[in-house]
Parts: C-alpha cells; structure tokens; sequence
C-alpha cells in the first residue's frame, strides 16, 4: 500500500511539473527562433539587387567589346582605304587609263568603278573614308560609355556586395534556436513518457521541433564566402572599367586618331578591348556569386519562415 501510494505521488508530481515545463520550452523556442527570419529577408532583397546591378555590368561590359572588336574591324577597312586613296595619290591618277596597273592590285574596285574616271573613284574613296571614321568614332564613343557604366555598376556591386553578409549574432541566433530545439525536444519525450501533456500539446511541440530543427540542415557559412567572392570579383571589374574606361577614351580622342603614330593608336584600341573583356567577366563571375548566395538566403529564409509558421 506505502509503496502504491509513492509511486502514485510520484506520477502526479511529474505531471505538475512536465506540464509547464514543456509550455515554458516552447516560450523559449518562440523567444530564440522567432525574428532570425527578419534579417535573412533583408539579405534576400539586397542580394537580388546585387544580382541585378552586376549583371547590368556584365551587360554593358560585352556591349562595350562588342563595340571595341567592331570597331577594330571597321578601323581595318579605314586603313585600306586610306592607304588606297594614298597610292591614287602618289599615282597621280585622273583618268581611268592611268589607274590601269592599279586596278589590278584591287580587283573588286575595278568591277565596281570600270565606268567611272580617276577623280570620281577618288571621291568615292574619300566619301567611304568619311563614313568609316564617323562610324569608327561612334563605335569608340560606345565602347568608352559603356566601359563607364561597367565600372560604375562594379563599384557598386562590390559596395553591396561587401555589406550583404551574416554578422556574427545571426549565427549566435541559429545555435541558440538549434539548442531551444533540443531542449523542447527532449522536454516533449519525457511529457509523452510520463503522460504530463495532451496529445494537442504534444503534436504543437513536435510541429515545432520538425520545422525549426531544419537549421541543422543548412550551412550559412557559403554566404559570407559567396559575398566575398561576390565583392573582389566586382572589384576587379571596378578596377578594369576604371582603366579601360581611360584607355578607350584616350584611343578615340582626335588627337590619337589624327596624330603620326597609328601604332598607338591600335595599340590602345587593343588595350581598351581586352579590358573590356577582362571586365565583361569579372561581372558574370560576380553575378554568379550574388545569384548563388541568394539561394543559400532563400533556403535560409525559407526554414526561418516555416519555424516562425510552426511557433504561431
């Protein structure tokens, strides 16, 4: 009889004291858990408009190549005609009987001007010379423009790129909600082992525990490396934009496009294209940095919004 009566002591005891145990651990899960989801939302905007700046960059980069390796084929044909005018010159030509042993170099300008004299070959050439450095001049003025853009984007990029990262107290937020998880857990054992709690209490505790437990599924870690990444591969798009941005402005200013030295003039062309693409790829590396930490953020945000869900 003594002993019936202990172990029935012992079960009422158990009871009272389970029962707001298991209430009181669900409060803490509530407290630890319930506004990490605030902050990731943030990170998510931010991310996605990091994505959208570099990409523009990425865009303007290959917009200024483009027009910096169309430009380089349309200096060529200035060239050519440039030096055909020279030689027409040098010859003396007038008529087209004088340009004879000329027309034999060019063969498709004889089919095309077979019925027209030395002078008015000459003006077409000059007249094709001018629509070709217009053309040339306007391409260069692209290339340079967007190259400005580029690198406007890419310092910004590398701004919110730098900025868009997990501090130290969001991680401290999720070891803590993953430690309340594990005590609710352990709590909400012994409840169902002793009889402590209803079964209503019992499945709200265990909705709570398979939503917000989630946390140990996911590393955070890939955010703040992806937003490094994210931040020196803008950066050195920054940097390459900066210098192709001068460089092809000086290129295409009339005093290299006028001066003796036509070799300075193609080599800084050249320059200017290649750090266009140099440039071109440091935005797409940076966009796929951002574009993939967004989805570490949207799985962190989304385990938040399910915990905070299951502790309503």
């Amino acid at each position: 009889m003594r002993k019936a009566f202990i172990v029935t002591m012992l079960f009422v005891s158990n009871t009272v004291y389970a029962g707001p145990e298991l209430t009181a651990a669900v409060e803490n899960v509530r407290d630890v858990c319930g506004n990490i989801g605030a902050e990731l939302t943030d990170m998510k905007k931010m991310a996605g408009i990091t994505t959208a700046v570099t990409g523009v960059g990425t865009v303007a980069g290959g917009v200024g190549l483009g027009a910096g390796i169309a430009k380089a084929k349309t200096d060529k044909e200035l060239s050519q005609t440039e030096q055909i005018i020279a030689e027409l010159k040098a010859a003396g030509a007038t008529q087209v009987t004088s340009l004879e042993m000329f027309y034999e170099t060019f063969a498709d300008a004889l089919s095309e001007t077979s019925t027209l004299n030395g002078q008015a070959y000459a003006a077409q050439l000059r007249a094709k010379k001018d629509k070709l450095m217009q053309k040339s001049k306007n391409l260069g003025n692209l290339r340079t423009g967007t190259l400005a853009v580029a690198t406007a984007t890419n310092i910004a990029g590398a701004i919110m790129s730098g900025t868009n990262r997990v501090k130290g107290d969001l991680k401290q937020q999720i070891d803590g909600c993953l430690a309340a998880v594990k005590t609710l857990s352990n709590i909400r054992m012994q409840a169902r082992m002793d009889g402590s709690a209803t079964d209503t209490e019992l499945a709200r505790a265990e909705r709570i525990i398979s939503a917000c437990d989630a946390w140990s599924t996911i590393d955070i870690t890939p955010i703040n490396n992806r937003s490094t990444g994210a931040t020196v591969s803008s950066g050195i798009g920054a940097g390459l934009g900066l210098v192709g941005t001068i460089t092809s402005a000086s290129a295409n200013s009339d005093s290299v496009r006028n001066g003796d030295d036509a070799q300075r003039e193609k080599n800084l062309n050249t320059a200017a294209n290649v750090l266009a693409g140099g440039t071109t790829v440091a935005s797409a590396t940076a966009t796929i940095f951002n574009a993939t930490q967004i989805n570490v953020i949207k799985r962190a945000a989304t385990i938040a919004d399910e915990c905070e869900g299951a502790l309503r």
